[in-house]
């Protein structure tokens, strides 16, 4: 029985217009993208269409862009962990009565590699017939299956937000950051100083776009259209605070369950370790960010470099001008100072010529 809470058990209060976020909890997602489709529909955003062939992967509906602000990420993982792998030969063995000494490779010997299974010489090893292989232990003993719904971070450290020169990105009183289409004016400079990847910029008008946490929902006391379609709950919305004292607790859950590797990516106890400053939208992951599309440092380039650069060229042109201006004055005052001096000097000398 998880301790997890329901979303009705969050309350919004947007009168108070206090941080509000996303936690994300990779375990329970399924892989339907029904907040992909519900981001779209309220957002009035086109679809960009089911295509496979993207090696192979299931994923049939891309990654992040300017008009998709939710995906679900197919995290098809080729070397399952030690336990997966026990796991699925167990499940093998109960659904059989056959034991599975060793799961061998295709063309024979025993298989070293998670990918290269021989599904039916699993099937020959069982006093079960073929025909009543569980395929799905079978397909869990070759890949291990992770599902992320990913979305924009809304960073505490933006770099976009620094990086952009109109004022089209704010940040908004719930802590959120909106990219605002009608002050936009497509220099692109936000695109590099995400380090996440999500903002990208419309091909035809050239403008930026990224989700918005459902601005205009929250502004009448709704909670974001994905976390509402969401069957399993797995992108819980509500208060920052609220949601990481949340998180917290769930991830002791897995840990008492026998998950020692799940943990909270964006949301660290240790202000040192947060990426971005701390992550508006964060996840309970149990792989390595990076099997997840995730970088496992968020230092935005704008902010390491661009930003100390203009800083130091500020206060450079600031010291000059300082000293311009101080020289200007310094020698308005002697000329000043002088003059009264000059012309005493000059009358006291034509009245002794005299």
């Amino acid at each position: 029985m998880t301790t997890r809470a329901a979303p009705t058990e969050i309350a919004i209060h947007a009168p108070d217009a206090q941080r509000m976020g996303f936690f994300t909890d990779t375990t329970v997602c399924i892989g339907c993208k029904a907040c992909e489709v519900a981001c779209k529909q309220w957002n009035d955003l086109p679809a960009d269409g089911s295509r496979f062939g993207r090696g192979s992967s299931y994923d049939h509906t891309g990654s992040l862009n300017a008009s998709t602000w939710r995906h679900v990420r197919f995290v098809e993982i080729a070397e399952p962990t030690p336990q997966a792998r026990e796991d699925a030969v167990q499940r093998l063995e109960a659904g059989g009565g056959g034991r599975v000494p060793d799961i061998p490779a295709t063309g024979g010997g025993s298989g070293s590699g998670a990918g290269d299974l021989d599904l039916v010489a699993i099937a020959s090893q069982r006093a079960a017939p073929p025909g009543a292989v569980d395929v799905a232990a079978a397909v869990a003993a070759m890949d291990e299956w992770v599902f992320m719904s990913d979305v924009c971070k809304h960073c505490t450290n933006a770099g976009c937000l620094d990086a952009c020169p109109t004022g089209a990105l704010i940040r908004t009183e719930f802590e959120t950051v909106v990219l605002q289409a009608d002050v936009c004016n497509g220099c692109g400079y936000c695109v590099p100083a995400c380090p996440f990847g999500v903002v990208a910029r419309d091909p035809d008008d050239g403008r930026a776009a990224k989700c918005t946490l459902c601005y205009d929902r929250l502004q009448d006391g709704l909670e974001p259209a994905c976390a509402k379609s969401c069957p399993t709950d797995s992108i819980q919305f509500g208060p920052y605070d609220e949601l990481v004292d949340l998180a917290a607790r769930r991830v002791g859950e897995l840990h008492a369950r026998g998950m020692p590797d799940a943990y909270l990516y964006g949301a660290s106890d240790d202000p040192d370790q947060e990426l971005a400053g701390g992550l508006g939208a964060f996840f309970l992951l149990t792989q390595p960010p990076e099997r997840y599309g995730l970088p496992a440092q968020a230092d935005s380039p704008v902010q390491e470099n661009v930003l100390p650069a203009t800083t130091a060229a500020y206060g450079a042109a600031l010291l000059a001008a300082a000293g311009a201006a101080a020289a200007f004055l310094g020698a308005a005052r002697r000329s000043a100072g002088h003059g009264p001096l000059r012309f005493a000097r000059r009358r006291a000398i034509r009245s002794w010529q005299r």
